[in-house]
């Protein structure tokens, strides 16, 4: 059953549409009250209001801290759809779909369908990829930018082909976007596996000499020089042009997270239960499978190492690297170690179809579970591999009923507890006001999002909204409740409508 369950010709096909429903559905009913979306979805609406293109505000007047790019993104996607929950969610989406179809194309190549089938699971049945998928922040565009370079590497290693100036042009322009969407960042995911990478080159080098010319996986200095001045251009305008930039964006976004005054520092172990979670049932298969086999050879951690292709030590190291320095920094967050997730993905394919590996090399010493009885390459290479297969089939249909059942009752959830209250309310507002033809302000308030579902750039203070409202300039106001107490005390002619919503209300004449 499960042999014919991973060799089914609609598997692959039913793991991706899954895959697909549940990133589209996961954030339901949306809205921007929670991780910070409200101050990444206004980076774009002021660029399209304000023109403010290079540098933006949170919806508090505060400096944004981001780098633009993401909002570019939402900001074109706006003037092609005029809808602005396109244009805020889809950049994540269309960044998870795209990283699921290279992952599986790269993973196919190498390791066969079965193991490409169990990689694109992998990264979409979790617990982390479905809640970014359409959540409005950048992690999932960073995400995909990172695996990009990550996977140019993993070819050039693979191959053995020397770095050439079109790839090197075509890392620069890579580095550049994830600069322009979270900074210097992605420096923490990729340059400390090249480090282990050349460790790994050092310790095969007198031994396999040919082979640890292949391990050699460094495109050159100058795509990573010039990204950064690039980002430092962007940084030194921002100083200079920008009142609070240096404040917000250099000493408390970036100078701040290592050090444990501005942020809330975490032990340092905080990422490893939580990816082991987050990451689960595949963390725990690849656990499984790396002590079968190690176990297989007595427990012969450099005999294993030998075996492996140069292109599952760079997916070991490009891993751990990453987890290692974000680990070292002590401001955390679960959400920010998830570009190590696609290598996880690509390394756990190495794991099940090692075997198959078109390399030059010896393959990853794996459970090659394709099935080509005919083909030397599709032997096991253990004897227990019938069972293995199995609970690779287990872990797949576990994974499929465990995220599943865990997005749909999170989504059942939203709409029992009315998660999108606010939301809702700023679009009653808004139809009201056009209906009404009103001239509507928003008292200064605490959520963040209440500006962007009311469509407006900038609170307003009390003391000008009663200025406002008894000159005749304004029909309508939102204010919270315990603000509105005391400003109907001052607003002539003002009465509060029954719109009201999670703790603010319309007021009108």
């Amino acid at each position: 059953m499960t042999r014919g369950l991973l060799e089914d010709r609609r598997t692959p096909w039913i793991v991706a549409a899954l895959i697909v429903v549940l990133f589209a559905i996961a954030n339901l009913p949306w809205q921007l009250d929670d991780y910070d979306q409200a101050k990444q979805a206004f980076t774009s609406f002021e660029m399209v209001k304000e023109g403010h293109w290079l540098y933006q505000h949170t919806p508090h007047e505060r400096v944004a801290t981001k780098p633009p790019f993401v909002g570019w993104i939402s900001a074109a996607l706006f003037a092609v759809t005029r809808s602005w929950q396109i244009a805020w969610r889809w950049p994540s989406l269309i960044a998870a779909i795209a990283l699921a179809f290279v992952l599986f194309r790269a993973a196919k190549d190498a390791y066969g369908k079965v193991a490409a089938v169990i990689a694109v699971g992998a990264f979409g049945l979790n617990l982390l990829s479905p809640r970014l998928a359409t959540l409005v922040r950048t992690d999932m565009p960073l995400a995909l930018v990172i695996f990009l370079i990550g996977l140019l590497v993993w070819q050039k290693i693979r191959g053995g082909d020397e770095w050439k100036l079109r790839d090197q042009v075509y890392v620069f322009v890579l580095l550049t976007a994830a600069m322009l969407i979270k900074g210097p960042i992605v420096y923490s995911f990729l340059l400390p596996g090249l480090a282990l990478n050349a460790v790994a080159v050092a310790l095969r080098a007198t031994s396999a000499p040919r082979t640890a010319r292949r391990l050699q996986a460094w495109p050159g200095w100058w795509p990573w020089l010039a990204s950064l001045a690039i980002f430092l251009v962007w940084v030194a305008g921002g100083v200079r042009f920008q009142p609070g930039f240096y404040e917000e964006v250099v000493m408390r976004e970036f100078v701040g997270r290592f050090g444990e005054t501005i942020h809330r520092p975490q032990p340092l172990l905080f990422y490893l239960p939580h990816l082991l979670h987050k990451f689960a049932p595949w963390s725990v298969l690849m656990i499984g499978i790396a002590a079968v086999e190690l176990r297989s050879r007595s427990w012969r951690v450099r005999s294993v190492f030998r075996e492996m292709s140069p292109e599952t030590v760079w997916l070991l190291c490009w891993s751990i690297g990453g987890l290692i320095v974000m680990s070292l920094i002590p401001s955390k967050r679960v959400d920010r170690i998830f570009p190590v997730i696609p290598p996880l993905c690509l390394l756990l394919a190495a794991q099940i179809g090692g075997g198959r590996s078109s390399s030059r090399s010896d393959g990853f010493p794996a459970v090659n579970l394709e099935i080509d009885p005919g083909s030397v390459r599709g032997r096991s290479l253990n004897a227990k591999t019938p069972t293995l297969r199995s609970y690779v089939a287990i872990t797949l249909i576990f994974a499929i009923l465990f995220t599943g059942g865990y997005t749909g009752w999170k989504v059942i959830t939203g709409y029992r507890d009315h998660s999108d209250a606010l939301a809702a309310f700023g679009k009653n507002v808004r139809h009201e006001a056009e209906a009404h033809n009103w001239r509507y302000d928003v008292v200064a308030a605490k959520d963040e999002g209440l500006l962007l579902y009311l469509r407006k750039t900038h609170f307003v203070k009390p003391t000008d909204a009663i200025t406002e409202w008894n000159a005749g300039n304004l029909d309508a106001l939102v204010a919270s409740k315990e603000k509105t107490a005391v400003l109907m005390r001052d607003l002539q002619g003002a009465a509060v409508q029954q719109h009201q919503g999670r703790g603010y209300v319309l007021i009108t004449r």
